[in-house]
This record gives structure tokens, C-alpha cells and sequence, in this order.
């Protein structure tokens, strides 16, 4: 019995990352205080859902340094022998759900003031969403490389694009009000901010259930890497085959692999972990390499 074991993709953020993720946080906040004010005093709802849409930003890059600071706090627990990774993908699914809340709510108001919308006045809302527009566009330059890296991060990321498209659509919705006078403007721009950031909420919380659910990572083809593994010289049968991501970047593998009588296990083991590491991009592999009489008691076991 042999066991081969690679090492994760570190996921613990540089201290540049989280520096970004920190002014990302303070601008959200300030700007969310300022959105939200004055959408109450001109009751203009495109406003206050651009507000509600910086609250996931500031919601959502808060989880974000929770999660980074949780998984560099795992070491030295014994009993964490994954760490607190999946602190960022329960993060990451905290804040789909958020966005569906939001969004939600900015569709069955605005679908309430089609009957008679009120009259919003044009300049403070445009002033407010020019803020907002600045503000997001310095947060999203911000976060786009972090984005690459981590599931959270990219969620505060979609966040952050989702906001930016909103503040353009505020930014209209205040010009259009200014010039003509078109008092459905607003709740119109209120449904349309809705509706564009549902698919993008759907696509992120699916993601994040894939990994809790520990399903096999969307670009591996588990039934081709049972084939692959049988490949190698000396398997005859490969089986107990297992893979998952662990959080975003640490993907792993286990796997039972009954070999041929007279082969050797120590080149098997080897064959089998390159092949992992350099046609799948998995470099963390739990290997057990069997003879033929160890598969039939492997079969017995229910899961």
C-alpha cells in the first residue's frame, strides 16, 4: 500500500490582495452611506437599489477579509487538517444569497411604483450615482486580479461589476429625468439592475454549492481520468475513485488502484501521481496501490 501526496495551490492572500481588499471595503462603505441618503431624500429607488447593491459590495469584500484572515489563523490546529479553507466558498455562497435578497426586493418595488411613480429629481441622484460610478470603478481595478485567484474574492468582484453596471443605468436613468422629465425612468432602471445581476448571482452560488457538494471540478471528465489511471502500466483496475475542490485553486484526488500480479507498486504510484499533476493540473493525490486480493474486500464496503 503506497500513498502519494502533492501539495495545494496556496490560497492564503498577499498582503497586497488584502491591502486592495481594504480600501475596496472602506470606498464601498463611504459611498453605500452616501448612495442610500440621498435615495431616501428623493425617493428615487434606482438609487437606493445601487445602494443595496453596494451593501453586497461592502458585505461581500468584508467576507472576503474574514475568510483570508480565518484560513491564515487554521495552522497549528491539529484537528483542521484542511484548514479553514472553505471558510471563502461558504462566503462566497453567503453572498449569492444576498444578492438574491436584494435583487428580489428591487423587482417587487419597482413593479409597485409602475402604477404611479413619484417624481424623482434628477440632479442629486445624478451627482450621487457619479460618486457611485467612480467608487466602483476604483473597486473593481482593484479586485480584478484577486478575482483570478479565489472564489470569494471573485464573488466581491461580480459584485463590484454588477454595482458599476448599475451606476451607468443610474447615471441615465437621472439624465433622462433631468432632460424630459419621464417619471417611469427610475423604476424602469430599478428592474433592469435586478434582472442583470440574477444571472450572475445563479452562476456564482452554483459554483460555490459544486465545491460544498463536493462534486468533481467542471473540467475534469472523472469517467476519462478512471481510463487514464487504468493506463498505467501494472493497473488492471482502478476504483474508490474520488475527486473534489477543496476551495478555489486546491483540487484533490483519491483513488484505489489494483495492479497486475508482479508489477511494481512503487513505479505505479509514481506513474499514476506525474500523470495527475501534468495532465490535470492535480498535484494533491491519495493513492492506494493494491494487489488483486485487497479489490474484492474494497468492493464490500457500501460508499
Amino acid at each position: 500500500m503506497g500513498h502519494g501526496h502533492g501539495h495545494g495551490v496556496p490560497v492564503s492572500a498577499s498582503g497586497r490582495l488584502v491591502g486592495r481588499l481594504w480600501m475596496a471595503f472602506g470606498l464601498a462603505a463611504a459611498i453605500m452611506v452616501v448612495e442610500f441618503a440621498v435615495g431616501v431624500a428623493t425617493s428615487s429607488l434606482a438609487l437606493i437599489s445601487d445602494a443595496a447593491h453596494m451593501l453586497t459590495d461592502v458585505v461581500g469584500v468584508g467576507l472576503a477579509l474574514a475568510a483570508i484572515m480565518a484560513a491564515r489563523r487554521a495552522g497549528g490546529k491539529p484537528d483542521r487538517t484542511f484548514g479553514l479553507y472553505r471558510a471563502e466558498v461558504l462566503a462566497a455562497l453567503a453572498n449569492a444569497v444576498l444578492l438574491f435578497g436584494v435583487a428580489g426586493y428591487v423587482l417587487v418595488e419597482a413593479v409597485a411604483r409602475f402604477d404611479n411613480p413619484p417624481a424623482v429629481p434628477g440632479l442629486p441622484v445624478l451627482l450621487a450615482a457619479s460618486a457611485g460610478l467612480v467608487a466602483n470603478v476604483v473597486a473593481f481595478l482593484l479586485l480584478r486580479a484577486g478575482a483570478r485567484e479565489s472564489l470569494n474574492v471573485r464573488g466581491a468582484y461580480l459584485e463590484v461589476l454588477a454595482d458599476l453596471v448599475g451606476s451607468v443605468a443610474v447615471l441615465l436613468s437621472a439624465v433622462v429625468t433631468l432632460t424630459i422629465g419621464w417619471r417611469y425612468a427610475d423604476p424602469v432602471i430599478g428592474v433592469a439592475i435586478g434582472l442583470w445581476v440574477l444571472p450572475r448571482t445563479w452562476s456564482l452560488a452554483r459554483r460555490a454549492l459544486r465545491i460544498l457538494f463536493q462534486h468533481a471540478p467542471e473540467r475534469v471528465d472523472v469517467g476519462e481520468l478512471a481510463l487514464r489511471l487504468g493506463t498505467v502500466p501494472g493497473v488492471a483496475e482502478v476504483h474508490d475513485l474520488h475527486v473534489w475542490t477543496l476551495t478555489s485553486g486546491m483540487e484533490v484526488v483519491s483513488a484505489h488502484l489494483t495492479t497486475a500480479d508482479g508489477a511494481d507498486r512503487t513505479a505505479v504510484l509514481h506513474t499514476a501521481r506525474d500523470l495527475l499533476a501534468s495532465d490535470y493540473g492535480i498535484d494533491h493525490a491519495t493513492l492506494q496501490v493494491e494487489g488483486p486480493d485487497s479489490a474484492t474486500k474494497c468492493q464490500e464496503l457500501s460508499w
